[in-house]
């Protein structure tokens, strides 16, 4: 009887790439990867050896090209990025996962501003493609944050000349007249997130000089009523929390040579009951005008700690299911 004999492939990996930036401190990514494909891997010096089923060896070979890529191109490579490239690589996307991981939008101190997620890569792309972008999913997947990321780099390579970020002052059912202190005191709160973003892309030194100049505005969308906003990047963060009326008035204020990007969760509203969001509602409205894109995030492109992910897709699958909340009915995989 002949013995059925599984597919084995070689990898010889170039011996410019460190064997530890590829298999991971004490072999943790080789771990993960053994994991993650139906595929025995034995490593020998720089070469790893593969056997199992043709498509499994196939993907895991792709999966230790792409690094390598990764690696090449100074990155550091991490269980994060070992995960996210099994993900696209089992997705089939056409982009090449190095390709995604390795495109570079802003550096600061050192460090680079990159898309983690093919969607994200995908948004990136549509900033740069058209004046108004609506970037929608749930919190952490980089909406704002790679808006921001854009601006700066709009402002760095003089495409604008002054970056407008707002919010509606609209949270958890307060009201900026009801809060304590002076106006810059009441609006704080609202506008810290986007603060704590800038801080990351540009020197803290210069933000106060930037502020002072108007060359970076933060204010809450209200203060954008009656103005025409010209060579301006503009972003307009928690978009949720618009009325259909306040989404009109911000989108109507886009002036010449200028750049708009909207990100929001419609599954986060937190307007007064019987108010529509503005974000909900926007899509039907503008799609099919030309140099407008929609772009949509999900759990799987969250960025923050990974659990995050897990939460989201977990009340995304609790609202579809449409629970009724009782204890004890729910078995989590």
């Amino acid at each position: 009887m002949t013995e059925i004999q599984t597919p084995q492939h070689t990898i010889v990996v170039p011996a410019s790439i460190p064997m530890v930036s590829l298999l991971g401190p004490g072999d943790e990514h080789l771990v993960l990867i053994e994991k993650s494909f139906q595929a025995d891997i034995h490593v020998r010096g720089n070469q790893i050896n593969l056997r199992g089923e043709s498509a499994e060896v196939a993907l895991a070979e792709r999966l230790f090209d792409e690094l390598v890529t990764i690696i090449r191109t100074g990155q550091g490579v991490s269980t994060e990025t070992v995960e996210r490239v099994t993900a696209m690589l089992r997705a089939e996307t056409k982009e090449r996962p190095a390709d995604v991981l390795s495109m570079n939008i802003l550096s600061n101190r050192g460090r680079t501003i990159r898309p983690k997620t093919l969607n994200q890569k995908r948004y990136v792309e549509a900033i740069d493609k058209h004046t108004i972008v609506f970037g929608i999913g749930p919190a952490g997947t980089g909406k704002t944050y790679l808006a921001m990321a854009k601006a700066v780099q709009a402002l760095q390579s003089k495409s604008v000349n002054r970056i407008i970020l707002t919010r509606p002052a609209v949270e958890a059912g307060e009201r900026l007249g009801y809060l304590p202190g002076t106006l810059s005191e009441k609006i704080d709160p609202y506008l810290r997130p986007l603060y704590d973003a800038l801080h990351d892309m540009v020197d803290p030194d210069t933000i106060p000089k930037l502020l002072a100049a108007g060359t970076i505005e933060v204010a809450p969308l209200a203060f954008l009523r009656g103005r025409s906003l010209n060579d301006a990047f503009i972003i307009l963060d928690e978009a949720q929390n618009t009325s259909p009326e306040q989404m009109k008035m911000f989108l109507t204020r886009l002036g010449f040579g200028s750049k708009m990007v909207v990100t929001g969760d419609v599954t986060q509203v937190d307007l007064p009951g019987g108010t529509r969001s503005g974000l909900r509602v926007v899509e039907g409205i503008l799609t099919g005008i030309e140099d407008v894109g929609f772009n949509r995030l999900t759990a799987h492109d969250v960025v923050r700690h990974r659990l995050v992910g897990h939460i989201v897709a977990a009340y995304d699958e609790y609202e579809a299911r449409g629970d009724t909340g009782t204890p004890g009915h729910r078995v989590l995989k």
